[in-house]
Parts: C-alpha cells; sequence; structure tokens
C-alpha cells in the first residue's frame, strides 16, 4: 500500500518514523513517500522535502516566510496528485496540514486521510475542528482527554487513543539505558551532591526569560545541591553560558533523558518536557514567563479554553504539579514551590502520587504500533 506522510517538524518527523516502522511490520508492501526529515528517511521510501525547508513557526517567521512556505505547499499538492497514495498521513503541524486535508479530500477522494497526533484544537483555534470532521477519516489520538472534548462535538468517532509516544520512549529509554548515579556524575564531571534539573525550553527568548530567574531561585539551595540545564539542539554553549555567567550551573547537551533519570527535582517550562518529567518520577515545577503577563491573562480568558498549561495536569484533569504562568512566574514564588517538592518537602509525595493517575490514565507503551494497526484494518 502506498502512504504519504506529512511531518513538518522535528518532532514529527521522530514520531512518524516510529509509525512507519510499525507500518512495514503489518503491511510488507508498505511504499513511503513524504515530507518529513532524516529520521523518516532511515526508514526507507522517498523524502519528497525535508521539513527544515517548511519549519516556520509564530506569527512573524511565518508571514515572513509566507512565500518559501506557499511554493512548499503547492510542491506537496502537485507530488500527491502525481504519485496518488492509498493513504495520506498527517502528523501534527496543523496549519499545513489541515489545508493538505482538504486538498486531497476534494480531489482525491478515495484516498484515507488519517491524522497521528491531532491539532491542539482543545486548547485554541476550536474552529479547526470544522475542517477535521469535514476532511479527516479518523484521528489517532496521543491524549487520553481529547476523547472527551471531540464527544463534546459530536465527534467521538472519528477518533481513537491509540496510547502516547512519549510513554513509549521513556520506557524504551529505561530499559535499555541503566546508568547509575556514580557513572552519570563520572562521565560529566560532575559533583555528588543530588541533581536539580533546569528545562528552560527550546527558544533564545524563552530560555533567556526563564533561565535567569531559575538561577536566581535555585542559588541559595548550590551548597547541597547542583544544578544541570537541559541544552536545547540549535542553542549554542556561549548564549547559556553568557546567561548562567559565573555560576557553577552545567550544561549537557543531547542528554535530558540521562538528566531526568538522576535528578531529585526538576524545574520545567511547559511543553512535552512536563510530561517526560513525570513519567521519569521527577517531581517539577512548571514555570513559563511571559513579558506581557496582563495581556496573556486577558488573551487566556478569551481564547485559550483549557483550565492547566501542563500536559500532566491535562492527563490528570486536576492540579498536579504547580503552574507559575507569567507574573507569576518569578523568583519567590518559584523557589517556594521547588522547597515544597524537595525530599521532606510537604508536596512530594502527593506529587509522586498523581504521577501514578498520569502513567494508569496514558496506559500502555505502544502508540505507534496500535495507529499502524487501526491504519492497515481500515485503509
Amino acid at each position: 500500500m502506498k502512504y504519504y506522510l506529512i511531518a513538518g517538524e522535528a518532532s514529527g518527523d521522530l514520531h512518524a518514523s516510529h509509525l512507519m516502522k510499525a507500518l512495514k511490520e503489518r503491511d510488507n508492501q508498505a511504499d513511503f513517500r513524504f515530507i518529513g526529515g532524516d529520521l523518516m528517511q532511515a526508514e526507507g521510501g522517498v523524502l519528497v522535502r525535508h521539513y527544515q525547508t517548511l519549519a516556520y513557526m509564530g506569527f512573524v517567521p511565518v508571514i515572513t516566510h509566507i512565500g518559501t512556505i506557499m511554493r512548499g505547499m503547492k510542491h506537496c499538492k502537485k507530488d500527491i496528485l502525481a504519485w496518488h497514495p492509498d493513504v495520506l498521513l498527517l502528523v501534527d503541524y496543523p496549519g499545513f496540514n489541515l489545508s493538505m486535508a482538504k486538498f486531497v479530500s476534494r480531489h482525491l477522494p478515495d484516498v484515507r486521510i488519517f491524522y497521528y497526533i491531532s491539532p491542539k484544537v482543545w486548547a485554541w483555534k476550536e474552529w479547526r475542528m470544522k475542517d477535521i470532521k469535514r476532511y479527516v477519516h479518523h484521528v489517532l489520538s496521543i491524549l487520553p482527554f481529547e476523547i472527551d472534548f471531540y464527544r463534546r462535538h459530536q465527534a467521538e468517532h472519528l477518533i481513537t487513543y491509540v496510547g502516547n509516544p512519549t510513554l513509549d520512549e521513556v520506557r524504551a529509554f529505561e530499559k535499555h539505558h541503566t546508568v547509575d548515579f556514580s557513572d552519570f556524575i563520572e562521565d560529566n564531571n560532575l559533583s555528588r551532591r543530588p541533581v536539580i534539573a533546569l528545562l528552560a525550553g527550546s527558544r533564545r527568548q524563552e530560555i533567556r526569560d526563564n533561565l535567569c530567574r531559575m538561577l536566581h531561585a535555585v542559588e541559595p539551595l548550590s551548597d547541597r545541591y547542583q544544578f544541570v540545564v537541559a541544552g536545547a539542539p540549535g542553542i549554542s554553549p556561549d548564549y547559556y553560558h553568557r546567561l548562567i555567567g559565573t555560576s557553577s550551573v552545567r550544561i549537557l547537551y543531547g542528554q535530558t533523558y540521562h538528566i531526568l533519570q538522576h535528578s531529585t527535582a526538576a524545574l520545567v517550562t511547559s511543553g512535552t518536557a512536563t510530561l517526560e518529567t513525570a513519567l521519569f518520577r521527577v517531581p517539577q515545577v512548571v514555570c513559563y514567563f511571559l513579558t506581557m503577563a496582563p495581556f496573556f491573562r486577558l488573551l487566556r480568558r478569551i481564547l485559550i479554553k483549557i483550565p492547566y498549561i501542563s500536559l500532566v495536569n491535562l492527563v490528570a484533569d486536576r492540579l498536579v504539579v504547580p503552574e507559575l504562568v507569567g507574573a507569576d512566574m518569578n523568583v519567590d514564588r518559584l523557589r517556594l514551590e521547588l522547597l515544597r517538592i524537595l525530599p521532606g518537602g510537604e508536596g512530594r509525595e502527593a506529587m509522586l502520587q498523581g504521577y501514578d493517575e498520569v502513567a494508569a490514565r496514558l496506559g500502555e507503551p505502544g502508540a505507534p504500533q496500535h495507529a499502524a494497526e487501526y491504519i492497515v484494518a481500515h485503509k
């Protein structure tokens, strides 16, 4: 069967590559053509266009590169028409992918359209549900609470929860990486003090705004703990060192899971990292500074329809981890919440119990395998 996949960023490339592998195990005639990245290319098939030529996020970058994006979309449409796949697999990247779903459903109505990793319509741009209901045959969800959201939109028949790939990745790491704390600190020239992980985001402004406040918050604890920053790909060590100054904070690249595996607690900006931290059972404070905090409060009240920003709390459907956002993300609050989850703190055990709830709701590993089974069975 011929599968055309579209993944528009690094995380999509990762998840799509796992899905491709699972499809090959169930369909020995699987033939792939795709917009994606190196990980997808390693699974075989034809890379039509690398996602890096289209991966622009945010209003200004998108407007600045609108010509490039439109040319990429036109190229993709022509390529799909010429190849005429049996299945179109869309992976996240909603602006581009929903446009492709609309195009394919109108010009190639016999092509089955599956969406793996649903657009976050439950958080914002709820109006996209109309396009999903109209142009997508089925959504393969990785977040269990999305089922209720689709049910409220009379679209429960369009969605199946297949498991969460982050759970797969964390469990696979734990299975194959058994480095103990002594080896970890020796390999990275760290001290024997317990580690507090600092996961300050992936973009320069995000890192600058969050990391500086994290460093001030943890400074009084430097006699008892050591602090390790998970370096973001594409951000130079020089940039981190300008923020860190003379502090003894260490930066480790490509070792986020190793850091979490050996951490006592963590300060984490919102995103998938909050779920990863929970699955490693590291108590955390979720924090995200915003320079326009009053504007964010207004925007959240008007546009954002969810009660929490962290995936941990959204999955649990209650406050498991503290969320310090906007003006609440200040040094004093951050330090106070961190002290509550360090060993002996009154909030640590309750948070770990909450993590058990989250893991139970996510279910068992096997998201790409479950997704592949559904696709092959409903092609």
